[in-house]
């Protein structure tokens, strides 16, 4: 059991700090009204572990402070990464290729929501939405995409013991 915990906590707190590390590498294309998260891919790793999801964010939410987000984009980006998280792993048994599908939409809804009303950007809500949603499509769903299939080789040797 105790293993087990210190499985679960390493990998949460290693995809916490990945997360964190490619949204400030790339924080030049990370924020604003057209943007591709590159620390998005990593919501597919919900599919290999349950850390992943505490993991996501926490490196979100660290993500965001450090990028120098307003408190409202702290707390519902943030928010819309866990939720994307968790959708992503209750997708885990029966279909993992939809699996990039509740980050996507998650953070399609939440973050122009965000934009308008904690950034008081006055383009569009809905082309916002599309904005924010190519983002999200080309960062969760082609490079989550790829993420999955590099790792789904390896997911025994890579995600062992951390199973809550």
């Amino acid at each position: 059991m105790k293993k087990s915990n210190t499985a679960f906590l390493s990998q949460a707190a290693m995809i916490a700090a990945v997360y964190v590390v490619l949204t400030y590498v790339f924080a030049p294309f990370s924020f604003g009204e057209i943007q591709v998260r590159i620390a998005e891919a990593l919501t597919i790793l919900p599919l290999f572990t349950p850390a992943a999801i505490p993991g996501l964010f926490i490196g979100c939410l660290l993500g965001n402070i450090l990028g120098g987000a307003i408190l409202p984009d702290i707390i519902f980006g943030s928010m819309a990464t866990l939720i994307g998280a968790f959708g992503t792993y209750m997708l885990r048994n029966n279909l993992p290729l939809l699996a990039p599908l509740p980050p996507i939409l998650a953070n399609t809804i939440v973050v122009p929501l965000v934009l308008r009303f904690g950034y008081s950007v006055t383009l569009p809500i809905p082309f916002m939405m599309l904005t924010v949603g190519i983002g999200e499509l080309l960062s969760c769903g082609v490079l989550g995409i790829i993420l999955y299939a590099a790792l789904r080789r390896y997911k025994n040797i890579i995600f062992v013991e951390a199973q809550r």
